[in-house]
């Protein structure tokens, strides 16, 4: 067993955000708001549940306000809000006390930020750093995500140095926290453990976190190349709902289930019910009216066999 491998993980769940928006048909807000509540108490600690984004970009979290005024979670659930600029957080604050945590968002690669929110790289952080100051200030925990953190579709490999360097400004802004995408699923293990070896020597103090897609397959391998280099903060969508709308072709988010279901098997504790969150995976099932694509949600928990004299 790897030395710097942690025995306990946090994971977000960031279906009700990063998954629906990929949805082509409108779900209810009282849907929205079910399955919410059933991940909270699956013991989910963490949940990304809206974004303020311009409706008519994302016209599937324009009910987020609504979202945030009707969801019924623990009070030890955080509940995050992705903030796409000023304006976005001008929006957010008017419902400040609905939410604890605020995301914050760039791409490492010039071509998919330009494709993504129609601005370079330095014109989006030249605004983030503002926003990350406002959102410290109002007393609200701020993380910041750095999308194609491992390759862009458009560029190939991202220079690690790029996006540390991104990571840092981030931190310096008052982000507490900096989540790397792999945004269309293009990391592989190898370069995973390289890359998390780095961020975590570079960011002290700084809450690193794993999110991962499952685009090619190597979701998950690359969940545990990141722990064993001492990753312990994970993002995950039940149901490996998700994808990114840029470019076409990029499928979900490793499935939470799926995730805990491997750590759960290797010891390392995540305060998540399994059977909780797989529940909730079949129920969106039925919302959705379709399949979806996380083993668990078939398998369900490994059950060892009583052992027989």
């Amino acid at each position: 067993m790897s030395t710097r491998r942690p025995q306990r993980v946090h994971i977000r769940e960031v279906g009700p955000r990063d998954g629906f928006q990929n949805e082509p048909e409108q779900i209810a807000t009282e849907d929205k708001v079910r399955l919410i509540n059933a991940l909270g108490r699956a013991g989910l600690h963490r949940i990304e549940v809206a974004s303020f984004v311009r409706p008519d970009v994302i016209p599937q979290l324009s009910d987020g306000v609504e979202v945030l005024s009707s969801v019924d979670v623990p009070d030890d659930v955080a509940l995050m809000v992705l903030i796409p600029n000023s304006k976005g957080l001008d929006n957010a604050l008017k419902v400040r006390d609905k939410f604890h945590e605020a995301a914050i968002f760039v791409s490492a690669s010039e071509t998919h930020n330009k494709k993504n929110v129609n601005r370079t790289i330095d014109e989006t952080m030249a605004d983030l750093d503002g926003v990350a100051k406002r959102i410290t200030s109002e007393g609200i925990r701020c993380a910041a995500v750095i999308a194609t953190s491992f390759g862009c579709p458009y560029e190939g490999r991202v220079d690690l140095e790029r996006v540390l360097s991104l990571a840092e400004r981030f931190a310096e802004a008052g982000a507490s926290e900096v989540g790397f995408g792999d945004t269309t699923g293009m990391a592989n293990p190898g370069y995973v453990s390289e890359f998390f070896s780095a961020a975590l020597e570079r960011l002290p103090g700084v809450e690193v976190t794993a999110h991962f897609h499952n685009t090619r397959g190597q979701g998950l391998a690359n969940a545990l190349a990141a722990l064993e280099a001492g990753c312990s903060s994970f993002e995950s969508s039940f149901g490996e709902l998700g994808g990114c709308p840029v470019p076409p072709g990029s499928t979900g988010n490793i499935a939470t289930e799926d995730l805990v279901s491997m750590f759960h098997e290797m010891g390392v504790e995540t305060g998540v019910s399994l059977p909780g969150v797989i529940d909730a995976a079949r129920e969106a099932q039925t919302v959705l009216g379709r399949k979806l694509t996380s083993h668990s949600i078939v398998a369900g928990p490994v059950e060892w066999a009583s052992a027989r004299s």
